[in-house]
Formats: structure tokens, C-alpha cells, sequence
């Protein structure tokens, strides 16, 4: 290779360090803006669901954490909105027992990104404590959370039991 190539591959390279690095600036200034943020609220299909609280600056009743079960899918995706009922249902039915939230990924990519999530509807089990317990990707129907939740050894008795 002569001279003139090489000095252009260096300059190539030094390109494509300096773009990744601007990239990863640019993604680190999102989370940070996004963490600063108060409490969002999304709404899809009827559902108004919290950005999850490790999203959030005000973490003061972390004693009294429930059970969470977090669906990371988009407005517009068939199986989310199969899915928009059946967390309604469980908001409703298991208020003060179980915390259900939604968040649309494809609105909040960063957050997406931030989960690991590979498909959606993605749904994620968390114990009072803030660990997750367990993760499902695709359609997941009531009878199945409730059997999955009881199957992580957590009971949650419904308003109407």
C-alpha cells in the first residue's frame, strides 16, 4: 500500500472513532436527560401507565414497593395492543397489590435499549424488592401472568376475592 492509502485509512479510522464516540455522548446525554425528568406518564390504548422508578429522581417509598409487572412493547404493535386490556384489567383488578406499567419503546427507545429488550410485547416480573424474576417476550395472557406470578411463589389476591 502506498503512502496516500494509508494516510486515508488513517483518516477512515479516525472518522469512525471520533462518530463513535459523538454516538455514545449523545446516548449518555438522552439517559441522563431522561433520568433528571420527573414522573412521565404514556398512554396507549387507554392504558396510562408510570416510566418505571428506577427512571425516576423521587425513589422515597421504596418501603412500600409492590410487585411490578413491566410490558415494554409500542402503540402500534398488534400483539402490544392484544396485550393493552389484559394490563388494564390487571391495573384495575390488583390496585395497591401489583404495580402495572407500560412503556412504548419505540417513543422512549433509550429506555428499551436500557431493559435489553430483543422483541416486543416484553414483559418483565419484578419482586417487591426491585429484582427481576422472570421475562417473557411475545403475547402473554392473563391466566398465564397470574399462574406465573403464583409459580414465583407470589401471591396476589384481587380486590374482588
Amino acid at each position: 500500500m502506498n503512502t496516500s492509502g494509508r494516510i486515508v485509512t488513517v483518516l477512515v479510522l479516525i472518522a469512525a472513532a471520533g462518530a463513535t464516540v459523538a454516538l455514545r455522548q449523545s446516548r449518555l446525554s438522552g439517559l441522563q436527560q431522561q433520568m433528571s425528568a420527573s414522573v412521565s406518564e404514556v398512554e396507549v390504548c387507554g392504558i396510562q401507565a408510570e416510566v418505571p422508578e428506577e427512571h425516576t429522581q423521587d425513589n422515597t417509598q421504596a418501603s412500600a414497593r409492590l410487585p411490578r409487572l413491566v410490558d415494554l412493547g409500542a402503540g402500534k404493535c398488534i400483539p402490544c395492543k392484544m396485550m393493552a386490556p389484559i394490563l388494564a384489567e390487571l391495573k384495575k383488578e390488583y390496585a395497591g397489590r401489583l404495580k402495572v406499567e407500560f412503556i412504548d419503546v419505540w417513543e422512549k427507545p433509550n429506555v428499551g435499549a436500557e431493559y435489553g429488550i430483543r422483541m416486543i410485547p416484553t414483559q418483565i416480573f419484578y419482586g417487591a424488592s426491585g429484582k427481576e424474576l422472570f421475562r417473557h417476550e411475545g403475547f402473554y395472557s392473563k391466566a398465564d401472568i397470574l399462574a406465573k406470578w403464583k409459580e414465583l411463589g407470589i401471591v396476589i389476591e384481587s380486590k374482588q376475592e
